[in-house]
């Protein structure tokens, strides 16, 4: 798969799939942001231990980026959970609900889903004037977020033959070595999921193309558009954040970035 161009004077990448009427996205890299250290660059995460006031200052850049104002960027308290949540308005973000998914049909209001290795998908039924955002690791993609962030949005008038979704960067399947239980997790779920499993460089020890899982089960929504950026996070230092890499390496801590999606604002 080639790998969506990133301009050099830009933070983020974008899909052509996603590029309609009315629509504004993003899926930001690290660049450009005013963090140090562990954190170097756009780090988004208030979970860091990253200095808050850098924090806000980043994300204030993303929607910036987007045309839009700090105030209108929206995010979840991520749990690894199926739950959407409807945003008919902005909160502060001590309110912010547990859930792993954002739709919305409000014009100006920027949804916003948090990763470092997990799979980020922005949808958009650009004629009806709908987005959706989900946060989609393992658990929540077996789960069923990625089915529920569908039907939330065809609650608001979407249609699923005129979604499209946009998977964005994401540990990528070389990168993504699991254990004996986790594949044994899926198989059992369903004998076909062994398609999505291969042999890693330990016995017993696969490696797992979560990307590739997550366009099976946005396939089985009945979407017909499904575009990925093709990147791996964990792979790409100089433009992405990793749990995995900072594991690895025995770090204390890692950053996180943002993808978004917005109606544009507007009549």
């Amino acid at each position: 798969m080639t790998a969506a161009p990133i301009p050099p004077d830009r933070a983020f990448i974008t899909l052509d799939a996603l590029d309609l009427p009315g629509v504004r996205h993003g899926y930001f890299t690290r660049r450009d942001g005013v963090s140090g250290g562990l954190y170097a660059g756009r780090n988004v995460g208030f979970g860091s231990n990253d200095d808050a006031g850098l924090v806000a200052e980043n994300r204030a850049r993303c929607a910036a980026d987007l045309g839009l104002g700090a105030d209108s960027l929206v995010t979840v308290y991520q749990v690894h959970s199926p739950t959407v949540v409807t945003v008919d308005r902005p909160w502060p973000r001590e309110e912010a609900p547990q859930a792993d998914a954002l739709v919305t049909r409000q014009r100006g209001i920027a949804l916003g889903i948090l990763t470092a290795d997990c799979v980020p998908v922005l949808f958009a039924d650009a004629e009806a004037g709908v987005v959706g955002a989900a946060h989609a690791g393992w658990k929540g993609a077996f789960t069923g977020v990625l089915e529920a962030t569908v039907a939330a949005m065809v609650a608001l008038g979407a249609d699923p033959a005129r979604i499209v979704a946009g998977v964005g960067p994401h540990i990528g399947a070389r990168s993504y070595e699991v254990g004996p239980e986790f594949e044994a997790r899926f198989l059992d779920a369903d004998g076909d999921n062994r398609r999505f499993f291969q042999a890693g460089t330990r016995a017993g020890h696969p490696l797992f193309d979560i990307g590739a899982y997550v366009g099976h089960r946005l396939a089985g929504c009945g979407l017909d558009t499904i575009a990925d950026t093709g990147h791996d996070t964990v792979a790409q230092e100089d433009l992405f954040f990793s749990y995995r890499r900072a594991t690895l390496r025995r770090e204390a801590d890692y950053g996180r970035h943002i993808s978004v999606i917005a109606l544009s604002p507007g009549p």
